[in-house]
């Protein structure tokens, strides 16, 4: 049984004021948005909820003003937008609290949606004051959660609103918590983990409850670089974090997977110039930027024999081709796999959403997190506070 009630537990929200936090925080550019899949994922909660004939109110932040009102970073546009995805006009508010948004609030019909000005023009939202929590509390009678992305914070909107209202995790973080329980909490066994990235000292809380939990981790990206220097190879000019090379002496075992050839370029710049090299064959004036076919090889036998993979971060420079070419052979085999029903793949992290994007197959993982530091605290083994309160009040 789960440690949280879902929209499943909701039964009659007809007239009832539902205050539905969700992340819209989504790349703006010149009022457009760049990326539309967070409020993909986060859209169908809120037509739930209206179809039901509740009276849906949004909350969230966008980027971060720094409690102080930037007229750049309002939600208005983000409210038009979002339009396009429940289905019906969408309402705004000029502001999360107060004679404004009550008003707006006591205007709304059964089945309406309105969103609420940014969390964050309030200083007290990411301070977690009380009275700012009730505030909000006052607009609605239930509380919904849908904003996984941001249930690592312990901010008003996001764990205070849940001790004061009957709270309810949304379709989104339901989905995600799913997930995440079967790849990692309780997983069917065997279990690779890919770690990709820059550096390991900020993936070191991740990489030491990995290495504990799996059967099998795998590093890759630059991070693998500091691996491969504190066996002794030379790694040239490689993005590589020498001072770390005893913490990363400490985690290597025979569960962790590490490149066995590379490729190698004396630039880092789209169709440069670039070799196949074992690890002990890396000169000083080159740098590492990919794995190389034995690498990938080699994760695909490994892959073959696993039930669930959990990744984060990308095998190499993936942004600049050829660089790309050792991300997009091993996502394309998890996709594989996947879509023969023999893996449960999980993937989360900026990065890695865009490098499954890149190699084609963010649709063939069995679930893609859009959640950034709440993914990765989660895979860090922490608790997140926007998790543990839609528990809080369970008898």
């Amino acid at each position: 049984m789960a440690a949280y009630r879902t929209l499943d537990d909701l039964h009659e929200v007809r007239g009832k004021r539902v205050l539905v936090r969700a992340d819209l925080n989504v790349p703006m550019k010149n009022g457009r948005i760049g990326d539309v899949l967070r409020i993909e994922r986060q859209a169908p909660t809120m037509t739930e909820l209206a179809d039901k004939g509740a009276r849906v109110i949004v909350l969230s932040h966008f980027d971060r003003p720094g409690g102080k009102v930037v007229p750049s970073m309002s939600l208005k546009p983000v409210a038009a937008a979002l339009t396009n995805f429940v289905g019906q006009p969408v309402a705004f508010a000029d502001d999360c609290i107060g004679e404004k948004a009550a008003a707006k609030v006591a205007a709304m019909r059964d089945g309406g949606i309105l969103v609420l000005e940014n969390t964050r023009f309030h200083p007290e939202e990411e301070k977690n004051e009380p009275a700012f929590a009730k505030a909000l509390a006052l607009l609605g009678d239930l509380y919904v959660n849908d904003a996984f992305s941001a249930a690592h914070r312990a901010h008003a909107s996001t764990e205070g609103l849940a001790h004061l209202l009957p709270a309810y995790a949304g379709r989104s973080m339901q989905a995600e918590l799913d997930h995440l329980h079967r790849a990692l909490d309780n997983p069917q066994r065997p279990l690779m983990a890919v770690v990709g990235g820059a550096k390991i000292s900020t993936k070191l809380d991740l990489l030491k409850n990995l290495v504990a939990k799996v059967d099998m981790l795998v590093i890759g990206g630059a991070m693998a670089n500091t691996f491969l220097a504190a066996q002794g190879y030379q790694v040239g000019k490689s993005l590589a974090e020498l001072d770390m090379r005893s913490i990363a002496k400490e985690i290597i075992s025979d569960k962790v997977l590490l490149p066995r050839d590379v490729v190698v370029a004396e630039v880092l710049q789209p169709n440069a110039s670039c070799r196949i090299e074992a690890i002990n064959d890396v000169t000083p004036h080159e740098m590492i930027l990919d794995v190389g076919p034995r690498t990938i090889e080699t994760f695909a036998k490994r892959l073959r024999t696993m039930k669930t993979l959990v990744w984060n971060g990308p095998f190499g420079a993936f942004e600049v081709p050829p660089f790309d070419r050792g991300t997009n052979a091993a996502a394309k085999a998890v996709a594989e796999l996947t879509r023969e029903g023999k893996l449960l793949s999980v993937a989360g992290g900026g990065d890695t959403v865009a490098a499954l994007a890149h190699a084609g197959v963010l649709e063939d993982f069995s679930y893609v997190s859009t959640a950034g530091g709440a993914f990765l605290e989660w895979l860090e083994g922490r608790t997140l506070p926007g998790v543990a309160a839609l528990g809080a009040n369970l008898h």
